[in-house]
């Protein structure tokens, strides 16, 4: 007899980075399980406008996913207002592409904050308070890029792997409690961040709404390892097979080193400079390209 599907009605979940794009598509798909939202963004009026948009109860916090004292400011407030989290969703990340050897330093530190740290504070705050209710599940937002390598983000593939590698880690320790994982690993979807990229010939982009749809299917079934769209995953595990030269050839074949290089950067400059400016403590260049850090050094 088939394992029937988890209840999520009356949960209450959180969810980082949530104004727009795939958080944004998240809620949505948990506010239709009946489950209670709270989406915590940088853009706070961005995220009260979404908010306001979703209705049922859905509430909007500030959050700064780089500073830890603003992820614990976001749990408690979450919890006070909606009760004990029930799901944890990091979804907040960033994605600044071009060539390795013309990223300055800044730009890969503003990755590194939102993409690694983020993931971790998220973590850090509320899984010992799932730990003490011996109840709760984490779903982190990786990438494909997460599984592989692609020309034109170096950084960027080498945060998601660390989100990869990090929730597996967390997932091991904690395999004796009542706690689930999930690591999403989504092929380029139809958001901002992915403007102005290219389709690869094996995989063509998804929706937002196609994420948030197999979130809601990982939470229902409790599953780890979640591939949007499926067939990513027959990909991945088919190529893990070959040695290492005919991994590569095979996405060269299929374009995927051209994906994040071949790009427009019309359509993506509003984009970049959003980006640009969502960690604080980093000021903008003239350029996308050229970040610098903070006079008051932080």
């Amino acid at each position: 007899m088939a394992k029937q599907p988890r209840q999520l009605a009356g949960q209450v979940v959180a969810i980082t980075g949530a104004a727009r794009g795939i958080g944004r598509a998240t809620a949505e798909a948990c506010i239709r399980q009946g489950m209670k939202v709270a989406i915590g963004d940088l853009d706070l009026e961005m995220a009260q406008k979404t908010a306001n948009d979703l209705g049922n109860g859905t509430i909007a916090l500030p959050l700064n996913v780089t500073q830890r004292e603003s992820m614990k400011a976001f749990v408690d407030a979450v919890e006070e207002q909606l009760g004990p989290i029930d799901v944890f969703v990091n979804n907040a990340g960033i994605m600044q592409i071009g060539p390795f050897l013309d990223e300055d330093d800044a730009t890969a530190q503003r990755q590194i904050d939102i993409n690694v740290n983020g993931v971790l504070f998220g973590m850090k705050e509320i899984l010992p308070r799932m730990v003490a209710r011996n109840r709760g599940h984490v779903v982190n937002i990786a990438s494909a890029a997460g599984k592989g390598g692609f020309p034109g983000g170096v950084t960027y593939c080498g945060t998601k792997h660390f989100v990869v590698g990090a929730t597996e880690a967390a997932r091991a320790e904690l395999r004796d409690t009542n706690l689930g994982f999930s690591v999403v690993m989504p092929a380029l979807v139809n958001t901002e961040l992915a403007s102005g990229t290219e389709d690869s010939r094996a995989v063509k982009r998804v929706e937002p709404e196609d994420v948030a749809a197999e979130i809601i299917w990982a939470l229902q079934h409790d599953k780890f390892d979640v591939y949007v769209p499926r067939a990513v995953a027959r990909i991945s595990y088919a190529m893990n097979l070959l040695p290492r030269g005919g991994r590569e050839a095979i996405a060269r074949a299929l374009k995927a080193d051209k994906v994040l290089t071949q790009i427009d950067q019309n359509q993506r400059r509003a984009y970049e400079l959003r980006a640009s400016q969502s960690e604080p403590g980093l000021e903008p260049g003239s350029q996308p390209a050229q970040l610098t850090t903070s006079s008051n050094g932080s």
